[in-house]
């Protein structure tokens, strides 16, 4: 591999693709004898002729991952003989038939063209198989093994129930089984795209460069951190194109965190099952580091914590080598060590102060950005006009429930040729035409200190305006929506309420026409802040607890529907706070369970309140009363009473409250000394 691979901190961390592509990709050529090869294989062994009791062949290791370094590489052939007819018959020594299978492969392969690029071995168990080209090298290990999925693409419980039994009545350690699954890890790996597979292959290198200093200590499995690497990837990229410094930085900074992490997958095993939920609940709560095989849910691969210890080390110093800490801050992708799913009920506080708070320094980028978007509004956009303007903040950063990551900012531009609802329906597109113009024409005289990306409109006649900004003072870009408005409220004083006229004009609008419900919840932007922005430091954080919360079903559940819209959550938060604490302090277990509780019983949701409209004007009662009675959920937005956030949407809410149910066996909900969290008693509708 020549001497490039022995120096990878001194490679700038905007060459490390190129490194890869260089020193650790094995060459196409080679790869490709090698495939014809390995395919050679899997045919004579499946040939029905010579080798009768090969039900089938599973390709594993770091080839049947697609994740080959150049030069010396690993490789399984899982070969499922029909004489293993349970997971117990492999304690039974396979040497023999084993042996018999090699003699009989040699010979087979040494009639065709393989002989000089083919090396069968005797080992201890069995046989390997050496496969070489001029430049590469592949061992392959051959293991025998039971057939556990059959012809089935997705395991059953039934398979994991198995498993288990097998494992508690020979006293096998756990993970013995796991070769059983290799085409379950062969699938786990297949979509995934190639810059990450090239990231792995970094990752990889650097573990063996580590594992030559590590002499007496026990060599870690290299699948931990290929599995750590597919971990960081989807929990803070899922691009397919990506900054491989950033992917970098993530994992090394994960394995600084050993002694937290918690990695596991719910794809081909999940929480319905009872015993494997016992199973997967158990090794939750074993000592950290938990990397669990996606595949074989017994199967903790993370190896000895010595291991763990060494490697931080090794992180922390490439971490901090000139070549890779060259931007301050140094960017890498938010990432947790342990999902909160894992974080026992009495260390949410501290899980929500370490992961979700945002510290000061991203405050003020967030604040930065919108002093030069606003000063943009104000000063530049409309200089060719008379137009008068007033600037709203809204969103999670004005609330005071913004996340840590996810820099985005919500701006209601209120303009004064927008006199109405209805000019604001008709008109609004020409005023984000024309903010959208301008800001094109600043960012070109700003080029050299602005970056802007527009978002492409949702809508033919666009109602907001969303764009990306980055400029040297921002070390992350920021999100901004600029949406125009109608200024319904007028001057509002601070504590006061709107008048029913406020309400009344909207009302009549609403009967007369066919916009949506919440269509002109942008012109009340003021009360929606003030509603939660007034409220507990603590009630603030449990609103960001149950946001990190939302983020992650979504990504989950995104492939199967949409889920209720996220404001719905927060006012389902303050809600459950309201009925069931009410005290500035309180268990944060308690509340989270509580509001995961309420979302489980969604068929019967009717929330509304009484802070900015009311009972008392005959037009607004008449309207509250027909809104209380659709189809449940509802959820009234406290700052105008067309907007249902709760929406009636019987299949979003279904698909959460599923999530909802599963979590009820989370650690969340656990005490310190593993009892059961009970929620508050709160009513499903207001009285």
């Amino acid at each position: 591999m020549g001497n490039g691979g022995s120096q990878l901190s001194s490679v700038p961390a905007q060459k490390l693709g190129w490194f890869i592509q260089e020193y650790l990709k094995p060459e196409e050529e080679c790869q490709t004898m090698i495939d014809d090869m390995v395919n050679i294989i899997c045919d004579v062994l499946q040939a029905p002729k010579q080798f009768p009791l090969v039900q089938g062949v599973a390709i594993g290791g770091s080839y049947g991952r697609k994740t080959v370094l150049k030069g010396n590489s690993d490789g399984t052939l899982v070969l499922f003989f029909s004489n293993l007819k349970q997971f117990q018959d492999q304690k039974k020594s396979q040497h023999d038939i084993l042996e018999k299978t090699g003699h009989k492969l040699e010979f087979c392969l040494y009639t065709k063209w393989m002989k000089d690029c083919c090396e069968i071995q005797k080992s201890h168990d069995g046989f390997t198989i050496q496969l070489f080209t001029k430049n590469q090298r592949v061992s392959f290990e051959v293991l025998a093994a039971f057939n556990a999925l059959s012809l089935n693409d997705n395991p059953s419980p039934w398979i994991y129930r198995e498993l288990k039994r097998s494992l508690d009545k020979t006293n096998a350690s756990p993970g013995e089984f796991a070769i059983c699954f290799t085409e379950l890890q062969q699938k786990f790996f297949d979509n995934r795209p190639r810059k990450l597979k090239d990231l792995i292959l970094l990752i990889k290198h650097w573990h063996q460069q580590c594992q030559k200093k590590m002499k007496d200590l026990p060599l870690l499995s290299p699948y931990a951190l290929e599995l750590l690497t597919v971990y960081a990837w989807e929990q803070g990229c899922r691009k397919d194109n990506f900054d491989i410094a950033e992917g970098v930085r993530t994992i090394l900074e994960l394995i600084k965190c050993h002694e937290q992490l918690c990695v596991y997958w719910m794809v081909n095993y999940n929480l319905e099952d009872e015993t494997i939920r016992n199973i997967l609940l158990n090794q939750l709560q074993s000592a950290r580091p938990v990397i669990l095989d996606p595949t074989d849910p017994t199967n903790n691969v993370s190896g000895d914590k010595r291991c763990w210890q060494w490697l931080k080390k090794e992180a922390q110093t490439w971490l901090t080598s000139p070549n890779l800490d060259n931007e301050l801050p140094a960017p890498s992708w938010n990432v947790l060590p342990a999902p909160l799913f894992t974080t026992p009920g009495h260390l949410l506080d501290k899980f929500i102060k370490e992961f979700l708070q945002p510290n000061k320094f991203f405050l003020e980028q967030i604040d930065s950005a919108i002093d030069i978007i606003r000063t943009f509004l104000k000063e530049n956009c409309f200089q060719q006009s008379t137009a008068k303007i007033q600037i709203v903040q809204g969103g999670s950063t004005a609330k005071g429930t913004a996340l840590k990551t996810g820099s985005d900012a919500d701006l209601v531009v209120f303009h004064n040729s927008l006199k109405s609802y209805t000019s604001q329906k008709h008109e609004r597109h020409k005023i984000v035409k024309e903010i959208h113009e301008q800001l094109e024409a600043f960012w070109r005289e700003k080029k050299e200190e602005l970056e802007v990306s527009f978002e492409p409109p949702t809508w033919k006649a666009p109602r907001v305006l969303s764009f990306s900004l980055k400029s040297k003072v921002l070390n992350e870009s920021v999100s901004f929506d600029v949406l125009p408005a109608f200024n319904a409220l007028g001057q509002l004083s601070s504590g006061s309420t709107p008048s029913p006229e406020v309400y009344a004009g909207l009302l009549d609008l609403y009967k007369s026409s066919d916009f949506p419900g919440g269509e002109f919840s942008t012109c009340f932007t003021v009360l929606q802040r003030n509603f939660i922005r007034s409220r507990p430091t603590k009630l603030k954080d449990l609103i960001r607890l149950v946001k990190h919360w939302y983020k992650e079903c979504k990504r989950k559940l995104k492939p199967k529907g949409s889920l209720p819209p996220k404001y719905a959550l927060e006012l389902l938060t303050v809600y459950a706070w309201e009925q069931g604490s009410g005290a500035p302090d309180f268990d944060t277990a308690e509340g989270f369970r509580t509001v995961l509780e309420l979302v489980t019983q969604y068929r019967q949701l009717c929330i509304f309140w009484k802070v900015n409209y009311n009972f008392e004007d005959e037009t607004v009662r008449k309207f509250l009363l027909s809104q209380l009675q659709k189809t449940r959920p509802v959820i009234l937005d406290p700052a105008e009473p067309t907007g249902d956030v709760g929406g009636g949407d019987r299949w979003c809410w279904h698909l959460l409250a599923k999530e909802a149910k599963e979590w009820s066996y989370s650690l969340c909900f656990k005490d310190g000394t593993g009892n059961q969290i009970s929620p508050w008693k709160v009513p499903v509708k207001v009285i």
